[in-house]
């Protein structure tokens, strides 16, 4: 069924990765983080799940912990500064996993 070949996956991380940056903005309404919150859980819930699929166990748990500090429903709440410095950190972890993480790629059935 697969090839040995793989796919680099790198949308969700760009996706989230867009929206950190603009995080940094200090200009931002109240509802842009609200909306970078769901965004971010879901996609690095997404990572977390390709990571323990990959057996990247390292990287998983730090996939986990970044979505829990993004859980849009129990909120922890800290100073812009520190989390400015976090969204850097978590830019970070996000263009790590590019590299790190990949897909089997489908081979067309004949």
């Amino acid at each position: 069924m697969f090839a040995g070949k793989m796919k680099i996956i790198w949308i969700p991380q760009t996706i989230a990765c867009l929206l950190l940056f603009l995080a940094l903005n200090p200009d931002n309404p109240y509802e842009y983080y609200i909306l970078l919150r769901f965004v971010c859980c879901a996609v690095f819930v997404y990572l977390t799940i390709q990571a323990i699929t990959q057996q990247k166990e390292g990287l998983a748990w730090i996939l986990g912990i970044t979505a829990a500090m993004y859980n849009p429903f129990f909120r922890i709440h800290l100073i812009r500064d520190i989390w400015s410095f976090i969204n850097l950190v978590t830019i970070g972890i996000a263009i790590t996993s590019i590299f790190v993480l990949k897909k089997p790629v489908q081979e067309k059935e004949r």
